[in-house]
This record gives structure tokens, sequence and C-alpha cells, in this order.
């Protein structure tokens, strides 16, 4: 009963060991755990680890009451390791000076009096675990199929070992491409707002030269009309900007800037500056009071200039055309944003096509447009680590939810509560934009 019950305790140690293996993730430490572990299992004066390497057996650890052979290397025809991989079997040796298999000298300077070795994978061994006694001793056989477990599970770590280095490997290959690619898309950005600035730059200082010399003569309309030049060059200006910031933070590592954002003033500065540029077209625009974010401010005004241009451009055929902006907590304590129109709205079962850029589930004829704007937003949503997504029916209005960072990173302030219709609790109006 004793054998029985001390055989259960090596079983039950083995085990605990293949479940260590299995979170191992180098060569150092899987040979540490094994050699360890096979010395421990068989109450052995030594272990060593040894692996085959260009047809040489390495002693690549070892663990001992004294010196062994740890970082030799020695032919696979002169030690029991080269023995046990080229032909696959174990090795048990009682007295290893009489045994025609082993060069009995190669152990005088050690303590070895006795052996038992395994191969590491049966099939084409690629290396052994070897166990030592300094007093003549024969391994018996629970014990040898205790070793030839252990050696099996070592195979099985060490493929996993190699199968993590060289996903670890790609990863960093592939990061190293994208911060490249990032890096060159960068300098396009940095580019082509170069080129885009020198015309922008005539156009801001003939209008402000046409202000200074004849802006006395400029009835009303056309005082309105070079107004909004001035005004739109300076818009230009601010979005050149903001697409470099995006260009920036897009695809690299780094955060985007993260600052208090008044989202509420933000919208209402956008829905004013697309109303303004749709005097035919007049848009109720309810802008929820209190609306704050910790993000990029010039990443959340490009947000809304797409999200609110869309809305607007997609309610043209309402009758009373109607945008809410605001947001709720989540049951998971995330502030959801949300743009809400009730315009033509789209098939719901292609909402995921509404991200990628240049697609469009509308022709150019019916809603211009380059399909380029939702996978700016997506974007941007994504570099504050937020999420977005959107609900719609056809001929229903459309209403796009997203969220700047998980709950866990910016706590929702604690006066911020609203229902789920837009309307702040204690029944304050929300306020209203170019509405007529």
């Amino acid at each position: 009963m004793a054998d029985v019950s001390h055989l259960e305790s090596r079983q039950g140690h083995l085990i605990a060991v293949v479940q260590e293996l299995s979170l191992a993730r180098s060569l150092n430490e899987v040979t540490a755990i094994v050699r360890h572990a096979a010395r421990a299992l068989v109450g052995a004066d030594g272990a060593t680890f040894v692996l085959r390497d260009c047809g040489q057996c390495f002693y690549a650890d070892e663990e001992a009451i004294s010196p062994l052979w740890k970082g030799k290397r020695f032919p696979m025809k002169v030690c029991a390791s080269g023995w046990v991989m080229q032909h696959a079997q174990h090795l048990v040796i009682e007295d290893v000076f009489v045994d025609p298999r082993i060069p009995g000298d190669a152990y005088r300077p050690t303590f070895v009096k006795s052996m038992a070795m395994v191969p590491i994978r049966k099939a084409c061994p690629i290396g052994a675990i070897g166990t030592y006694w300094a007093r003549h001793r024969v391994a018996g056989e629970d014990e040898v199929r205790l070793l030839q477990a252990l050696a099996d599970s070592t195979s099985i770590a060490l493929e996993n070992v190699e199968l993590y280095n060289d996903l670890e490997r790609r990863v960093r290959e592939r990061t190293a491409q994208l911060e490249a690619l990032n890096d060159e898309l960068g300098a396009f950005a940095y580019a082509v707002s170069h080129d885009l600035r020198a015309p922008l730059r005539a156009i801001a200082g003939f209008s402000r030269a046409l202000d200074e010399s004849c802006g006395a003569q400029l009835d009303a309309r056309g005082r309105d009309c070079l107004d909004r030049v001035r005004r739109g060059a300076a818009r230009m200006d601010r979005m050149i900007d903001d697409m470099l910031d995006l260009s920036r933070v897009g695809g690299g590592a780094d955060s985007p800037r993260r600052q208090s954002v008044d989202v509420s003033e933000l919208a209402r500065s956008v829905a004013a500056e697309l109303q303004a540029g749709h005097t035919t077209h007049r848009v109720r625009v309810v802008v929820q009071d209190g609306l704050v974010a910790v993000a990029d401010a010039g990443l959340v005004r490009l947000l809304l200039q797409n999200l609110l241009g869309n809305a607007f451009k997609f309610t043209r055929p309402s009758a009373e055309p109607r945008v809410e902006v605001g947001a709720e907590i989540s049951p998971a304590g995330e502030l959801v944003y949300h743009v809400r129109d009730n315009g033509v709205g789209f098939d719901a079962s292609r909402s995921e096509e509404l991200f990628g850029p240049f697609r469009r589930l509308h022709s150019a004829s019916e809603f211009p447009g380059d399909g380029i704007g939702l996978a700016t937003v997506q974007r941007i949503v994504r570099r504050h680590r937020g999420r977005i997504w959107a609900e719609s029916a056809p001929g229903s209005g459309a209403t796009f939810f997203w969220t700047l960072s998980p709950a866990s990173v910016d706590p929702v302030p604690q006066d911020i509560r609203w229902d789920s219709d837009a309307r702040p609790r204690g029944g304050v109006e929300p306020a209203l934009v170019g509405a007529r």
C-alpha cells in the first residue's frame, strides 16, 4: 500500500508539472521546470536536459549534487543521450562502468553510478531527459513511465514555445510594418496639407484684402458672402489641422490627446456651421445640455462634423427634419453618445458596411458624398478605445451610438444623468440650434 500511495503522489506531482509546462513561454522556463521535476519524480541525485543540436548532444541544463556536463556538446555516438535519441527508446543502466552501450570513462569524473534516460519525442527525438544516482540502482518500470510522460509533455511544451516565439516574432514584424506604414501615411498627410494650405492662404489673403479695400462698398448680401468665404477658409484650416492630428494618432501606438471637452458646445458650433451652409434646408437640431467627454477636442469636432453632416444630408427629404445630439449611461456604466435623425434611414442588416472607406448605402445621385466620413468617425472612436454602432430602418431615420473610452478608464461625472429620450432630468428643455 505504501508503494501505491507513493506512486499516486508522484503521479499527482507529474500532473502539476504538466500544468506548469503548459504555461512556459521560453526554453529556459521549460528546462528549469523539467530538470527539477525529473529529479524529484524518481528521487535521483541529478538530472540533465539534453537537446539534439546539429548532430551533437547539447547538455542545455542540469540539476545535481555536483556538476555534470551543462553547456557541453558531445558526438551522438559517444554518450547515453545520443544512444537514446538514435534508438528512440529509453535507457536504464545499473552500472555505468560495465554497460557496453556507453563510454564508462566519461562518468569517472562524476558521482554517477546508475542512470535512466528517456527520449523527448519518440518519433525523431529532439532531445533526452537523463536522471542519475550516486549509488547502484535500477529504475523501475513505473519510474520510467513517469519520466517518459514528463518527456512527452516536454515535447509539447517545446512546440508551444516555438509557436509562441514565432507568433511574437510575427507580431513584432507586423508592428514594425504598421509603424512604418503609419509614418508614411503621416508624411503623406503632411505633404497633402502643405499643398492644400497654399491655395487656402491665397483665399484667406485675397478675401482679407477685398474686405479692407472694398468692404465698405459691399451690401448686406455681399458682406454675408465674404464673411462666409473667410469663415470657410478658417474652417478648412482647422480641418487640415484635425486631419493631421488624425493621421498622427489614427494608426500608431500613441493615444489621442485627452482633455475635458464640452461636447454640447462643439455640437452647437458644428450644427450652426452646417446650417449656415444649408440656407434652403432648415433642420431642427436638439443638443443635450451638459455633454462632456475626456477626449481629443479636434477629433471630436471632426466626428461631429461627419455625423451631423450626414444627418443634415439624409434628412433633406423630410417635411420637418430633426436631429438630436444626446447621451445616456448604459447598464455597464459607459457614457454612450448618440446622433439621431428622422431621415431616410437604411437597412440595418447592412450597418457593418457603413464604416468601410468609400462604402455607401445610397447612390451618389440621391445623396452626394464620397463615403469616407463614417470610416473617419470609426477610426476616431477606435483611437479613443471606444465603440460605434448604428440602428435604423428604411424611412425611419437613423441613430449612431458611440463611446469614447471603456467605463473603467474615465469615470462618468456624477452630475450627468439622462433619460433615453435625450431630455435631462429636471425637465429643462434641450437647447435648439438652427430652429425656425
